[in-house]
């Protein structure tokens, strides 16, 4: 037995509730590849209006005239000839749960999808695959004037709204992978919150990807207009095959004139998942943007929320954790820009890696000419639980104004000997110290989470935070 190893090991953990898989019941399933021909038919098949099947064609020529990324993890293991782009599961949107098929509702049951709803949320959407299969909002949420939808009934129902802010703040050219969106984006959540309105209880989406050698590319678009606050939840999960898996989703946030906004990610992806996501944020004077991310699991994440402060006083808060194991090469961060005078900006992202998974961070703080008086820290902790793994920061800042206050720092460590020492002195386990260790580690990031409101939630955080340590 390798008894230093075993001292620094710590499992994968059990995901088995995730990991089942359901036999694949589409009513409609594209061909591989991606081809002018496969995202008019995507198009049609959707009943797209003009505009939108136009912009589709737009963004596939884009994303032929673009290279990968350069930086950043491989990506020699995805094959967009070998990907699906769009399954239709066989069902209509349900607003009831009982009409949803026993197979996609008990996915969903085994998830916490929708005790959560019952219990503790004002609304929650379900996507499976490509398409929404339900949704549904509390009356006393719509009477505040709330339109809380799934994204192909906001273009139809809200066309004007959606064609004013659909992928503005991520235009097609953004990067490869927002052109790849662009072109054949299906499912999703929209959300307009009218002015001065609370919503008190957070709102729901979960996204679960079921069918093998599959991409996701649903739009999250959220409107919280002048004075009025939401709270956002955004939950992810995959079963692992042993063919790729794509999600290129994106996530566009407008927060008007004092007006606040919580945005709260956990993302469970398998482990042939490669996660390409974009979501950006725009906040005007006044306003509050507060990003809550977990990163539990793909293969290969490239994922960066970006903040533009727009208007005077407004702020940004970033919280996250990323969980880096076996096989994982984990590369994310948060950017913002500040673009007015006042502004804040502060972020707090822990990371955690083993097994030989690699974690990597990357910030960029932008303070433009006009931002002066401007705000800015960033701090970063890495855990490394053993010989094997790696953790990366790689900060950029650009300041373009000297009457800015601007801060950064980073921490990497190990596990302490001498700390699980003491521990075990007074009386525990040294598979009990080592997890109290991360735990703590853990801490300041998990008790952001809104861990009272998504059973799921708190399943996942309870999983990878206690892995068996043998």
């Amino acid at each position: 037995m390798d008894i230093e190893r075993n001292k620094t090991y710590i499992e994968d953990i059990d995901r088995s509730i995730y990991d089942i898989k359901d036999q694949v019941k589409a009513s409609y399933t594209s061909k591989r590849g991606l081809t002018f021909g496969i995202v008019n038919t995507i198009s049609l098949e959707k009943n797209d209006p003009k505009w939108m099947r136009e912009f589709r064609q737009e963004s596939l020529k884009i994303y032929n005239s673009l290279e990968l990324p350069k930086w950043g993890p491989s990506l020699s293991g995805l094959n967009m000839e070998d990907i699906v782009t769009y399954v239709r599961p066989d069902t209509k949107m349900q607003v009831s749960w009982e009409e949803v098929p026993e197979d996609i509702k008990n996915t969903f049951e085994r998830l916490g999808i929708p005790q959560a709803e019952r219990t503790s949320l004002a609304g929650v959407g379900a996507q499976y695959d490509s398409e929404v299969v339900y949704h549904n909002v509390r009356e006393e949420v719509k009477s505040l004037g709330v339109i809380y939808t799934d994204m192909e009934s906001a273009l139809r129902e809200q066309e004007d709204m959606v064609k004013k802010h659909f992928m503005k703040l991520v235009p097609p050219n953004s990067h490869k992978f927002a052109a790849l969106h662009g072109a054949v984006w299906s499912g999703g959540s929209f959300v307009y919150v009218p002015p001065g309105v609370s919503v008190e209880i957070p709102l729901q989406s979960y996204f679960r990807l079921n069918a093998p050698g599959a991409g996701q590319f649903e739009h999250t678009l959220i409107i919280v207009d002048k004075g009025a606050s939401l709270h956002f939840i955004e939950g992810c999960s995959a079963p692992k095959y042993n063919v790729a898996n794509l999600h290129a989703g994106c996530v566009e946030l407008f927060v008007g004139e004092n007006a606040r906004l919580r945005y709260s990610t956990i993302e469970n992806w398998s482990k042939n998942m490669y996660n390409l996501n974009t979501k950006r944020a725009i906040v005007d004077k006044g306003g509050t943007i507060e990003w809550v991310s977990g990163s539990f699991g793909s293969h290969v994440s490239y994922l960066y929320p970006t903040s533009i402060l727009n208007g005077e006083n407004s702020k940004m808060e970033y919280t996250g954790i990323t969980f880096a194991g076996k096989g994982q090469n984990l590369d994310t961060g948060v950017s913002v820009v500040h673009k007015a005078p006042n502004t804040s900006s502060h972020m707090n992202a822990k990371s955690i890696s083993k097994d030989g998974g690699w974690s990597t961070f990357r910030s960029a703080v932008i303070v433009e000419d006009d931002a002066s008086h401007s705000k800015s820290s960033v701090s970063c902790e890495s855990l490394m639980l053993d010989g094997n793994s790696r953790s990366d920061t790689i900060p950029v800042m650009n300041i373009r104004n000297d009457e800015v206050d601007i801060g950064h720092e980073a921490k990497i460590g190990r596990i302490s000997d001498d700390t699980v020492f003491y521990l075990m002195s007074r009386g525990l386990s040294e598979t009990e110290a080592r997890a109290m260790i991360v735990n703590g580690f853990a801490e300041p990031i998990a008790k952001e989470l809104p861990l009272e409101y998504a059973v799921e939630m708190n399943h996942l955080i309870q999983l990878e935070m206690e892995g068996s340590i043998g």
